[in-house]
């Protein structure tokens, strides 16, 4: 009986969720014309097509979807195997894969990455950063391993640890007339004015529901400019087209430090969001895990 190898399971995958053979070869760190061969000798063996190849499209048959679902289980699985044969080794070493989204990417990973280089040197944390909902399907589908989040979040059956809380600051132009009051209500921001992120981006959600008890119309309506990054509403701000939301931690960035703006604190009380860090019940990671949420709490913290 033939069996397929984990490379030609990975080259499978990566084209049915690319659907690029270019692109696929590039994620696999394999030319194309071995990844390409790799999924031939795959459907030779198996006797049956599985990727329908044109000039323009990479289309999936029926079959080559059910073979990538089987062989995400397979890639999970065989991590875990892996993960399994160091469990002697101390805690927080080898390679784990961390997701975070982009309103904490920048601000709190600069702050925690030499620490934790400092108290956990064998450990390798290799980042990516994506929108909550698809680092969730990532998490669950085997491609990272846990996930910092703001909360809250509908999460599912995945498992959380709280590491930190925040509030949310108002930034305003320089010459802005609220840039005379020490602190600010929601219901003294405009709608005409606020600044938003476009739809996905959680902190889009929890600017809504820091305002929502004196601002009810905010979440009802859509605000004049939806920026696709916290950095493109900071520099609105600057250029004076407007007022937004932006989380305690970006504070001492150069994202804010660069910029002609005003910060003030939001009135209503807090916290405003919560970070968590995520993963899997299943994860044969989860000890590492929970004392890696504890590393981060405590340099959250300090």
């Amino acid at each position: 009986m033939y069996l397929p190898t984990i490379r030609q399971l990975q080259y499978l995958l990566a084209v049915i969720e690319l659907r690029h053979f270019g692109r696929a070869a590039e994620h696999c760190f394999v030319t194309q014309s071995t990844l390409s061969s790799g999924i031939q000798e795959l459907e030779a063996a198996l006797g049956a097509q599985l990727i329908e190849r044109t000039k323009r499209k990479v289309l999936p048959t029926p079959l080559g979807f059910e073979v990538a679902e089987k062989a995400r289980d397979i890639l999970r699985i065989s991590s875990d195997i892996i993960v399994l044969s160091h469990k002697d080794k101390h805690p927080l070493s080898g390679e784990i894969r961390l997701g975070t989204i982009p309103t904490i990417a920048p601000f709190l990973l600069p702050k925690v990455l030499s620490p934790l280089r400092q108290a956990f040197p064998e450990l390798i944390l290799l980042l990516i950063e994506d929108q909550s909902a698809n680092l969730l399907k990532r998490l669950e589908s085997g491609e990272i391993d846990c996930a910092i989040l703001a909360m809250p979040y509908p999460l599912g059956k995945l498992e959380s640890q709280k590491i930190g809380e925040e509030l949310f600051w108002v930034a305003l132009p320089k010459d802005d007339p609220l840039a005379k009051l020490t602190r600010i209500s929601s219901d003294q921001l405009s709608l005409e004015r606020l600044l938003l992120l476009e739809d996905g981006h959680c902190l889009r959600d929890h600017v809504i529901s820091a305002c929502h008890a004196k601002n009810n119309h905010v979440s009802q309506a859509s605000a004049p400019f939806q920026g696709t990054s916290l950095y493109t509403l900071i520099e609105m701000v600057s250029g004076g087209q407007g007022v937004t939301l932006v989380p305690e931690m970006a504070l001492d960035s150069a994202l804010l430090k660069q910029t002609e703006i005003d910060l003030r604190p939001l009135a209503e009380p807090g916290p405003h969001r919560e970070l968590a860090l995520i993963w899997r019940s299943t994860s044969h990671l989860k000890s590492d895990l929970k004392l890696l949420a504890e590393k981060l709490a405590a340099l959250v913290a300090a």
